[in-house]
């Protein structure tokens, strides 16, 4: 008797560490639904599984909607009547500009995706883990090194991943008597299109352009797919995966 697939619902899956994280997932046989703004992205990431995406679900949604939200996670239950695993993953950026003249449509654009976006896709994940049987599952949050340490112009982009450890640090502690795990993965310059800009030169804080290294989105899936396996009694509470020259030590 075949084991049954586990469950992954993975946003931002249309492109980047998204996309390449879902990849791994169905590879190693785990049941994934993708989910993103973009239905055509989504269903071209999910062709590129080949065989395995018999195991996989697109789903377009807004992460920062609840309603839609709402109609993801019915959607996920209906399909697949669980979920072992969320990787919140959907996230943007607003440009650099200058602290002074961040408009504020910008900061609540990218606060609404990446902090707001995770609560709401948390909380729904943490509802249905909560009921289902057997009980409980993992959430993986995508931080960032941002998280840590600021780039110069990063306003929105730092406050919403400092918002992030803490969303992660509170669901981590509210989920331990329904057997939730809850962590959090931090991406240094990975090569997405967010990033891209970075392997042509950001700024530094001495106000200085330079050239960062990167790595690539699957060394990222690798990290994000061996969090989800350990068994649920076992938290990698927190992962830092990063070129090894990227300029995190010293930054600032």
């Amino acid at each position: 008797m075949s084991t049954p697939s586990k469950i992954a619902v993975i946003t931002g899956a249309g492109s980047g560490i998204g996309k390449a994280t879902a990849l791994a997932f169905l590879k190693d046989g785990w049941s994934v639904t993708l989910v993103g703004r973009r239905t055509d992205a989504l269903e071209a990431a999910l062709a590129e599984a080949g065989a395995d995406a018999e195991r996989g679900l697109a789903v377009s949604a807004d992460v920062g909607n609840p309603e839609s939200v709402a109609a993801l996670f019915s959607k996920v239950q209906q399909k697949f009547g669980r979920v072992d695993v969320l990787f919140n993953n959907a996230g943007q950026n607003a440009p650099g500009v200058p602290f002074e003249d961040l408009p504020y449509d910008k900061w609540k654009a990218v606060v609404d995706t990446n902090l707001s976006g995770s609560f709401l896709c948390a909380q729904a994940a943490f509802r249905m883990m909560k009921n289902q049987t057997p009980q409980g599952g993992r959430i993986i949050n995508n931080g960032s090194i941002s998280a840590h340490a600021p780039r110069p112009d990063s306003a929105p982009y730092t406050a919403s991943k400092h918002g992030v450890s803490g969303l992660t640090r509170t669901i981590s502690l509210d989920g331990r008597k329904y057997n939730i795990a809850c962590c959090q993965v931090d991406v240094g310059n990975a090569m997405t299109e967010l990033a891209a800009r970075m392997s042509k030169g950001v700024k530094q804080a001495d106000g200085a352009i330079k050239v960062e290294p990167m790595i690539n989105v699957t060394d990222v899936a690798k990290s994000v797919l061996f969090m989800a396996n350990q068994p649920l009694d076992v938290n990698i509470y927190h992962l830092m995966v990063m070129a090894t020259n990227m300029p995190y030590a010293g930054r600032g």
